[in-house]
């Protein structure tokens, strides 16, 4: 049984270079010569693809992307972290959406969206 250890994430969107720098930004990946195309320096991450579509985004997302700003982080800790990354991504164009207090489960993330609306949380 064959197994895929690669794959990419595939935005549509309605301006591609734009959305490619924003993520870049955010991920600190490197946006590649077509402007549409994201990649983790370190070889690690999965690569990004922006792809123009005519229409517009009108639903919820179906998946989303966890930018992992307060990874091992709990309580006050984690909030500052969150609360600071959130300011950083603001200044990007992101839009905060809300914050999702931390429950008997799970630790408090920010919900938020890129700069076409896509929605991604800060975890």
């Amino acid at each position: 049984m064959m197994s895929v250890t690669e794959f990419q994430v595939t935005f549509d969107c309605e301006d591609p270079r734009r959305v490619a720098a924003f993520w870049g930004h955010v991920l600190g990946y490197v946006v590649e010569d077509s402007g549409v195309v994201c990649v983790d320096p370190t070889g690690t991450g999965p690569r990004l693809y922006f792809q123009r579509v005519p229409e517009l985004k009108t639903v919820k997302n179906r998946v989303h992307l966890d930018v992992r700003a307060g990874s091992g982080l709990v309580g006050a800790e984690r909030l500052a972290k969150l609360e600071n990354e959130c300011a950083r991504l603001v200044t990007l164009g992101a839009v905060r959406v809300q914050l999702l207090p931390a429950d008997d489960e799970n630790e408090s993330c920010l919900v938020m969206q890129d700069i076409e609306g896509n929605e991604f949380c800060l975890d």
